[in-house]
């Protein structure tokens, strides 16, 4: 799968994953390999990405949209930030 994580006036991540879980407004779902096309939005929390070089990638968002169709997503979240 492709993703690519956009905040206002930057590409944060873009790049191919197993993995993505998100905090969806109504709960937390993940997105792998295959996924029904989707559209939902997104709260406050956190994002997780496992990465195909089997690294994992954080983010705090404020909220935002995702959209998945044909292995590809995009992510726009309101604003976002490095997870510690």
């Amino acid at each position: 799968m492709y993703l690519e994580v956009l905040s206002p006036g930057k590409t944060v991540f873009s790049g191919n994953i197993k993995l993505i879980k998100v905090p969806g407004t109504g709960g937390s779902f993940e997105v792998m390999n295959n996924h029904a096309p989707l559209i939902s939005t997104l709260d406050e929390g956190k994002v997780k990405v496992e990465v195909d070089d089997s690294t994992t990638r954080l983010f705090n968002i404020t909220g935002g949209v995702i959209q998945v169709v044909a292995n590809k997503i995009i992510l726009l979240a309101e604003s976002i930030s490095d997870s510690d």
